[in-house]
């Protein structure tokens, strides 16, 4: 495994603030639809009732990409800078599956669910919700990724499919919370219904190690901070974070070797470029759609934007390993671009919910989005890290946390 065991530091102190079980007989609960288009919800909705959660361009998306160029990128026959005992080895981990048995729930679930009200508790089951919907996402593609590779390189199709057994493990278990707080999300539905984002293979590439790394350094986060806070562990699935988060890692890491195996993704100028471009993407979505839902980390004794620059800067370093260019995210102008974004954004919010016509509300967007174009921009032509190298040893140390 590629694991980047030098760029680890001492997570950061946070200030906190102060402030598989069947569904039992007779027991209601709604399902939850993510509609493909944003639709208004009903006022009060009853318990049995479905209903649909609003998209907007922060909410979690469904990829897909050019197959056939996938093909073509692992076929031994065409790409001879792929290191298949690399592969064997990575594919070797991946059929241990370190957490065969890790997602047991119990009855801590309900009984933990059944004591979050209030505004919180709504806080929650959009959590709950949006990771469930991330997770899903990434089955989808990699289930198949699996199956259009299996006749090219069925070593790099098995890993895939091993990759989507891990997220569908981790979205039925986020679905299963949901059904704590008597919601469920109805992913045959998703399946159907969502609309599908088109990226290239590179583009899926630099888009999915960043989640994945991200998603590593988020889970491990919360892991360790309600480790030292437990007067803040209010629902136990975090307590499922650190074996969890090594799923994330693995599959970053994996393409990790995927892009190594491509070398032209990496070693030129534009590789440069896009390579800023999707890192600037993943720490300005994760930092707006956060600060919109400051009181999840607040219930967790977490400072939001703390916490996101800790994620965002740890992240950075794991991606500056194999990223020709990463964005000097520990320069402060980065994080009070970031700050300046999530103000505009909070007024792009309230023009949303004021009761003028569509009309005037575009018009009164018009300056903001310019503003936030204006901030994205120059977030991104910030002097850059020079970085990355595709000249790894084969087999770096495991991480260790």
């Amino acid at each position: 495994m590629a694991a980047e065991m030098a760029l680890i530091k001492p997570v950061s102190k946070f200030s906190p603030r102060i402030g598989n079980p069947r569904i039992p007989v007779g027991r209601r609960f709604s399902t939850v639809r993510m509609s493909s288009t944003a639709a208004p919800s009903p006022a009060k909705p009853k318990k049995s009732q479905k209903q649909e959660i609003q998209e907007t361009l922060l909410t979690p998306r469904f990829y897909t990409t050019d197959f056939d160029e996938m093909e073509q990128l692992f076929n031994t026959q065409i790409n001879k800078n792929l290191n298949m005992d690399e592969f064997e080895a990575l594919l070797q981990e991946f059929k241990t599956d370190f957490n065969q048995t890790h997602f047991v729930r119990n009855k801590e679930f309900k009984e933990a669910a059944d004591k979050i009200d209030g505004p919180l508790r709504q806080i929650f089951v959009e959590f709950l919700e949006r990771s469930c919907t991330a997770e899903f996402s990434g089955f989808l593609l990699y289930k198949e990724l699996g199956r259009r590779l299996k006749k090219t390189n069925p070593v790099v199709a098995e890993i895939f499919s091993l990759m989507s057994r891990d997220e569908a493990r981790h979205a039925g278990f986020l679905n299963k919370g949901l059904s704590d707080f008597n919601l469920a999300l109805d992913l045959g539905f998703l399946t159907k219904a969502r609309k599908y984002t088109f990226f290239k293979p590179k583009f899926i590439f630099y888009a999915t190690y960043l989640s994945e790394k991200i998603g590593y350094w988020r889970y491990i986060t919360i892991y360790r901070h309600l480790k030292e806070n437990p007067e803040y562990q209010c629902y136990p699935i975090f307590k499922y974070f650190e074996n969890w988060c090594q799923d994330e890692n693995r599959h970053g890491d994996f393409f990790s070797a995927l892009m190594k195996a491509q070398p032209q993704f990496l070693n030129d100028w534009k590789a440069k470029l896009w390579a800023r471009f999707f890192c600037l993407s993943v720490y300005v979505t994760m930092y707006l759609n956060d600060c919109q839902r400051t009181a999840f980390y607040e219930g967790i004794g977490l400072d939001t934007k703390e916490f996101d620059m800790h994620v965002i800067i740890e992240t950075n370093r794991t991606t500056a390993r194999i990223f020709p260019a990463v964005l000097d995210v520990e320069n402060p102008e980065f994080k009070r671009k970031l700050d300046r974004m999530v103000e505009i954004n909070e007024k792009l919010l309230a023009v949303g919910e004021t009761d003028d016509i569509p009309l005037v509300k575009n018009l009164k967007r018009i300056p903001l989005i310019a503003a936030l174009a204006s901030e994205l921009l120059a977030a991104y032509l910030m002097k850059p890290i020079e970085s990355g190298s595709v000249d790894f040893a084969d087999f770096e140390p495991q991480l260790v946390y």
